[in-house]
């Protein structure tokens, strides 16, 4: 290892570690409560399965591991968060060197995607989304690995297959990285020709769908329910002609709305855009399908369905388009004046932080200023005014309810919205506004 590659590496673990530091610490000292999908990451994890009414069960399983790791302590889930977050940068900056074959243009690539709102104000919330993203990276760079591999080995294929497994499991919407790379290898096997089918490409589907087993089980025995969630928030059933424009529509405006600092920073990298695009660049060609494909894929998800995309479902999309940006403009990045770039990747670093602490302080009226803590003192005070035993079951929706399972030391088990024929079960029950706590 030449000295130029442990100082890329040093610095590239001393911004991990900043990120790391900055966005645990700040929403620790300005939140008053955890955010809406942590919460229900939590509650579900109080009662884990092998899937939930809305998602997949990766974000409860890792929120009920440091749940029993650190209890009610919020910081160790903004903590959770930003470790999803470093993991996937680190498989960023590894694949962007691989692909680069160069130390600071791989930092560089991963520099500027931490100007991207959903690698920084957006991550202390731990929820489906952010539990994809090292999923998603680690996913992709085995596959590089067998893309560019002269001999494709039987580890690559099993971990592909074993990661994508646990990104589906974090969402759905996962299959759109999956189905991108599976378009690549159709393209290069089939059409192009210029590839051999290898079995071992059926490894990867056997442990993916292995690994996935549990959950389509789970699925069966429950109606298929998260689908019908997922597409109940697309808002098909109101879908009309107009809406396979309007919306596609917005899902661009939007897209290239959160990018403008990504392309200021890259403007500050080459401050000259002269893109040349070589379609027979074996490179190039894996990373139109691990950037612009899925994004072309959930576009025209929009266009013929009439669905609208939400914002937040992009978050892992972006994770190698400083990857990308560096390969198309390497040519034109003098890294001898780098300056303006460092100037402007340090102002977009810091600014981050300062707005999301603004925010959380100046306002107070968010789900992080729920006073969780408090009810779950006043339920508990109103418990043992009644009862002797031991509050072990809360029902109600995920946010009221889940706040009590966290909070309360007894650690009640989520079991649900209220219903009649639950809390008949109960040997001892109290009812709240919207929830209720008992104990069998």
């Amino acid at each position: 290892m030449t000295n130029n590659t442990k100082n890329m590496n040093n610095i590239f673990y001393i911004f991990v570690t900043a990120h790391l530091i900055f966005w645990t610490l700040i929403p620790s000292l300005t939140n008053h409560n955890l955010p809406l999908d942590t919460i229900e990451a939590l509650a579900w994890g109080s009662n884990l399965d092998w899937g939930f009414n809305k998602h997949p069960p990766m974000s409860a399983f890792f929120s009920e591991v440091f749940f029993q790791i650190f209890g009610s302590q919020d910081w160790a889930y903004y903590l959770l968060s930003q470790i999803f977050v470093v993991i996937s940068f680190y498989y960023v900056f590894i694949l962007s060197k691989e692909i680069l074959n160069n130390k600071l243009l791989g930092l560089i690539s991963v520099l500027l995607i931490e100007t991207i709102y959903f690698y920084n104000f957006t991550t202390p919330e731990f929820n489906v989304n952010v539990c994809q993203l090292p999923f998603w990276s680690i996913t992709t760079y085995y596959s590089w690995r067998i893309y560019n591999g002269k001999n494709i080995k039987l580890s690559d294929c099993l971990l592909v297959g074993l990661f994508a497994a646990f990104g589906f499991l974090s969402k759905y919407l996962f299959l759109y990285l999956l189905i991108s790379i599976d378009l690549l290898f159709v393209y290069l096997i089939f059409i192009k020709k210029d590839r051999k089918f290898d079995f071992k490409y059926l490894i990867t589907a056997e442990v993916f769908l292995v690994v996935l087993v549990p959950h389509f089980i789970w699925l069966t025995n429950n109606e298929f329910i998260t689908i019908t969630y997922g597409l109940a928030r697309t808002g098909l059933e109101q879908s009309s002609l107009i809406n396979h424009i309007q919306f596609p529509l917005i899902f661009l405006g939007k897209q290239i709305g959160l990018l403008i600092p990504f392309f200021i920073l890259t403007w500050l990298l080459v401050q000259k855009l002269k893109l040349k695009i070589n379609f027979k660049d074996k490179k190039l060609l894996f990373l139109l399908s691990i950037n612009l494909l899925p994004i072309f894929l959930m576009f025209f998800t929009s266009v013929i369905t009439g669905s609208k995309i939400r914002m937040m479902w992009m978050t892992p999309f972006y994770l190698f388009f400083g990857t990308f940006f560096v390969y198309m403009l390497q040519t034109q990045i003098n890294i001898k004046k780098l300056k303006p770039f460092y100037l402007g990747f340090i102002f977009f670093f810091f600014l981050s932080p300062i707005l999301y602490s603004y925010v959380s302080i100046s306002q107070d009226n968010k789900r992080t200023d729920y006073p969780g803590k408090e009810i779950a003192l006043k339920t508990q005070y109103a418990w043992e005014q009644q009862f002797d035993s031991e509050i072990n079951i809360v029902l109600g929706n995920e946010w009221n309810a889940g706040n009590l399972s966290y909070h309360l030391k007894s650690r009640p088990v989520w079991e649900g919205i209220v219903q009649r024929k639950k809390l008949d079960q109960l040997k001892d029950y109290m009812c709240l506004d919207k929830i209720c706590v008992g104990s069998r």
